[in-house]
């Protein structure tokens, strides 16, 4: 394990990837990204607006302290996210997805709608409805956001007591 010190926080970097199982694209980018922590982060950062470790460890899913601290380096050292000192206190971390990390906005994108369609959640009916007439235009977004340092979240937080009644409704439409 190689340590390196950036301004005054400390990152660290694995030396090298493991070995994919397979040749298989599915299966090499699951070793990447595939854990429910790691595309919880990036879902975080890519529609809600996250950018620090207190987000992150706030964020209502019950993610333990060492597991996102190993995801962020993890998916850090795998070039989906990078770690930027905060503009105005060095000491303070900011993480942000790369071009390789937005990359993965259609494939959330997809999860959500999935997600929302098939299980019970806690998202909006409308709001769903809306990304899938709208995919084009919401991964725009999603991209404009990133490329402006937009932290503004782009959905609303999901309310864990609705779970079940919007997916009651999307069963019934």
């Amino acid at each position: 394990m190689q340590v390196i010190v950036l301004a005054s926080f400390v990152v660290m970097k694995s030396k090298s990837k493991s070995k994919p199982r397979s040749g298989c694209p599915v299966s090499i980018s699951l070793e990447r990204f595939g854990d429910r922590w790691s595309m919880l982060i990036i879902r975080d950062l890519m529609v809600r607006g996250f950018r620090t470790y207190k987000e992150f460890q706030h964020s209502g899913e019950g993610i333990a302290t060492n597991i996102l601290a190993d995801r962020l380096r993890t998916l850090e050292a795998d070039g989906i996210i990078a770690a930027e000192a905060e503009q105005t206190d060095a000491r303070r971390v900011n993480y942000r997805l790369t071009e390789k990390g937005i990359g993965l906005a259609p494939v959330l994108l997809e999860l959500l709608i999935w997600g929302a369609k098939h299980e019970a959640s806690g998202a909006s009916c409308a709001v769903i409805k809306n990304m899938e007439k709208n995919r084009a235009h919401i991964l725009a977004e999603v991209r404009r956001r990133w490329q402006r340092r937009d932290a503004t979240p782009l959905l609303p937080q999901f309310d864990p007591r609705s779970v079940g009644r919007a997916f009651a409704k999307t069963q019934q439409a």
